[in-house]
């Protein structure tokens, strides 16, 4: 073997190895405590990785470990046949490319493979060539994506950190919407409820009434979340790490946490804020990387999205949050679409350029969600209160956050709220009465749950003494 391609062999055999350890718990079903920091060297690669889609044809079927042990409501395990692995490893042959890893993506019928590519090869012109090849379905580059928050407005908050308990002497609500109405939050002894004004703005305590979200499933795909949170406490149903096997930072996950508070915080346990849908039973897919520790910023990958949206169809969650935002995706395209034609709805976050054609909000369907006084109000889009929000923060505490990522979190509340209450809404249905039942006032738009709700159910009568004294001093 010549110097240089002895050169190129240890080069490839570099990437291969690190990429080995970095998926090498990514179809773990349950959160494992070694440590693992892999999830990071998995993005700093991308660009040098693809993926590519192939059928599973029938023949003799082998388990695959870490596979579904069933397909989506099907009859006998899942497995992937001799013949889809032969087509595997001669697509690796014929185009010199370095299988990384393959596992079965169950709803969609298809095996995945991930691959490096060869030095110097063009991956553009790879994908065309690959894309012409009768023996693949889908060939894309590994893309990665972002957590939609504001880590500046996040830093410069760092200070208001509170720990369980009151409120600390001083601590006033934010007062972007006003203060929130004492007769509508009278029957909550959560001490910190008084700073939520997210809750209030979108009148979530009247809503909250007539429904918690009681029997409603929430996938929230996005960094992993403290879920020994006391205000987490029965809350969470599911947990998976698509990342790595570190189940410190999977609790220690800051933009997660958040999320997961917003939508299904616990509601009178004296202890720190209320949930829009306290009572939403969530599912918890790690699938982006915080990139410093107690960081609002995460990333996340092609590879490790498909993961979860396939976990959180297989589990038949009924609405999925995603938190996230970045380029137009094949591959996670083909499994939202999926989602949706059973009944799954699916929540995207606006980015800060206010464009809808990347992932997950080109794909038709996806309900957008921007913070108030962003977003053109003529655009497909809902607003719902993201600065200066109220969270759970890791160990137990809490935080303030802005971005659209936690406005996202409160329309997917919203939903669970009313998917409780009327279970066949689709996600035209839904988009269409929260839109057409939203509050308009010198603030902005932004949903009101309590109309909304009203809206569907007029036997709830949502809107009555205590809903209209909340709304009067939301407009002081």
């Amino acid at each position: 073997m010549s110097h240089q391609r002895f050169a190129r062999w240890v080069r490839t055999s570099a990437l291969v190895a690190a990429l080995l350890a970095a998926l090498a718990g990514c179809a773990t079903p349950r959160l494992l405590p070694a440590p693992s920091s892999a999830g990071g060297s998995l993005n700093a690669t991308a660009d040098r990785l693809i993926l590519v889609t192939i059928d599973n044809t029938s023949g003799p079927m082998l388990s695959e470990p870490g596979s579904s042990p069933r397909g989506y409501d099907a009859v006998g395990p899942y497995a992937v046949s001799g013949q889809t692995r032969a087509i595997g490893a001669a697509l690796g042959r014929d185009y010199g490319l370095q299988e990384v890893r393959e596992w079965p993506i169950v709803p969609l019928g298809v095996q995945c493979l991930v691959f490096a590519l060869p030095p110097q090869a063009d991956r553009a012109e790879l994908l065309q060539r690959l894309a012409g090849d009768r023996r693949v379905r889908l060939a894309q580059p590994m893309q990665l994506f972002q957590a939609l928050s504001d880590q500046g407005a996040a830093t410069a908050a760092a200070a208001s950190e509170l720990p369980v308990g009151a409120p600390r002497p001083g601590l006033s609500t934010p007062t972007a919407f006003g203060a929130p109405s004492g007769l509508a939050l009278k029957s909550y002894n959560d001490p910190y409820i008084g700073l939520q004004h997210g809750f209030a703005a979108i009148q979530a305590a009247e809503a909250q009434q007539w429904s918690r979200g009681e029997g409603v499933s929430v996938a929230i795909i996005d960094t992993g979340v403290d879920v020994d949170h006391p205000d987490l406490a029965g809350r969470v149903a599911a947990t998976r790490n698509f990342v790595d096997a570190d189940m410190h930072a999977f609790e220690s996950d800051r933009h997660g946490t958040g999320v997961a508070g917003i939508i299904a915080a616990d509601a009178n346990n004296n202890l720190g804020i209320v949930g829009i849908a306290p009572s939403a039973r969530l599912q918890i897919y790690k699938a982006c990387q915080s990139l410093q520790s107690l960081s609002l910023e995460a990333q996340c990958n092609s590879f490790t999205l498909a993961l979860a949206l396939g976990a959180a169809i297989e589990a038949h969650a009924q609405i999925v949050n995603l938190s996230l935002g970045g380029p137009a995706d094949p591959l996670l395209a083909q499994l939202v679409v999926f989602g949706q034609r059973r009944g799954m709805i699916f929540v995207g976050a606006v980015p800060d350029d206010g464009r809808l054609d990347g992932f997950p909000l080109a794909i038709p369907g996806v309900i957008a969600v921007d913070q108030v006084g962003r977003s053109d109000s003529s655009t497909a889009v809902l607003h719902a209160p993201g600065a200066d929000i109220l969270s759970l923060a890791p160990a137990g505490r809490y935080d303030f956050a802005t971005g659209s990522s936690f406005a996202t979190a409160h329309v997917t509340g919203a939903i669970a709220l009313l998917r409780a209450r009327v279970p066949n809404l689709d996600a035209t249905s839904l988009f269409s009465v929260l839109e057409r039942t939203g509050t308009h006032d010198e603030q902005g738009e932004r949903i009101n749950i309590c109309a909304a709700l009203a809206a569907v159910r007029p036997q709830d009568e949502c809107t009555h003494a205590s809903s209209a004294v909340a709304t009067a001093t939301l407009m002081q």
